[in-house]
């Protein structure tokens, strides 16, 4: 059977609609139908109804969901295992969002290909709901999220507790000065909330940025102040190039590593164990950050947003 149809079948399904599917895909929205069906006549069976609301599982569909998860599972394991290249013994995919690449998902690449050196690596880019598919399908086998999402075959270990600190694109900054300067860096609702009550004049700034650590060079090139990762920061502020506003908050938002259950217990202690080896060297950086800007702060500042968010 075309692996190709059952992606395109579990896309639908997840995304419940043709539409989305298709921009997810990459593809037009006849492709899907077209593959849908190809495999609605293989089957000999309808998989979704259609209606103007979207794409709804037929019984039949959700039977055959389950087997599709199990063959992709069972593609993906057969494609890395045949793949992985003469010298290595071993491979291992991971995946993670954009912000956390940078200073913690390519250290720990570095290391895992110093301390493993047979170990064949994969590595994918993706948002939350992107990750937890490619992790259910097999696709990877791990996965840095800030927002994990809990699904059967897989477990959830806290890696880092990431700070969220305002920085400005020009030097000494104020909280009273921010007026027309300021983009809204969109981290998700514990964020979101807690930014209204503590900072209500610069909740709705007209400039809103669902782009996680990317805001960074838009800010930076903009003179513009935003919300961004301590740990990402760093080095622009190292340089000059960002600036700490004095007693603005900080927001602690932690960040996770997901683990396939079936992923060999040996290779996830060695890779588990590089990792948080990784983030205590992160863990040190952000503090210089967060003792920077407890130095330029007043005494009475508040020293966070709020609470670090929980998975529920």
């Amino acid at each position: 059977m075309d692996i190709t149809l059952i992606r395109t079948f579990l896309e639908v399904a997840a995304t419940g609609s043709f539409v989305n599917a298709a921009d997810r895909l990459f593809v037009t929205q006849s492709a899907v139908s077209l593959r849908v069906q190809r495999l609605e006549d293989t089957l000999g069976r309808p998989l979704f109804t259609r209606s103007k609301a979207g794409a709804e599982l037929t019984p039949a569909g959700k039977e055959f969901e389950r087997y599709a998860v199990s063959m992709i599972k069972i593609w993906e394991e057969a494609r890395q295992q045949v793949a992985i290249p003469e010298g290595f013994t071993a491979s291992l995919s991971i995946g993670a969002q954009y912000s956390l690449w940078p200073r913690l998902g390519f250290r720990w690449i570095d290391q895992l290909r110093q301390q493993l050196p047979d170990l064949n690596i994969r590595a994918e880019l993706g948002m939350p709901d992107r990750l937890t598919r490619f992790l259910i399908e097999g696709v990877i086998q791990a996965a840095l999220v800030y927002t994990p999402q809990l699904r059967p075959g897989v477990h959830v270990e806290k890696i880092l507790d990431e700070e969220l600190v305002m920085v400005a694109a020009w030097e000494a900054p104020t909280l009273d000065h921010l007026t027309g300067r300021y983009a809204f860096v969109d981290w998700g609702p514990e964020f979101v909330h807690a930014h209204a009550i503590h900072l209500p004049d610069l909740t709705n700034p007209g400039l809103t940025l669902s782009l996680g650590a990317m805001s960074a060079d838009f800010i930076r090139n903009r003179q513009l102040a935003a919300y961004l990762p301590a740990r990402y920061v760093k080095r622009y502020i190292d340089q000059g190039e960002l600036h700490l506003v004095p007693d603005a908050p900080s927001f602690p938002y932690p960040a996770w590593a997901v683990w396939r259950d079936d992923i060999e217990p040996g290779l996830q202690a060695n890779a588990e164990r590089i990792l948080r080896a990784v983030a205590g060297q992160v863990d040190s950086e952000q503090d210089a950050v967060l003792d920077r800007l407890e130095d330029i702060s007043s005494e009475d500042a508040p020293e966070s947003l709020g609470k670090v968010v929980k998975i529920t």
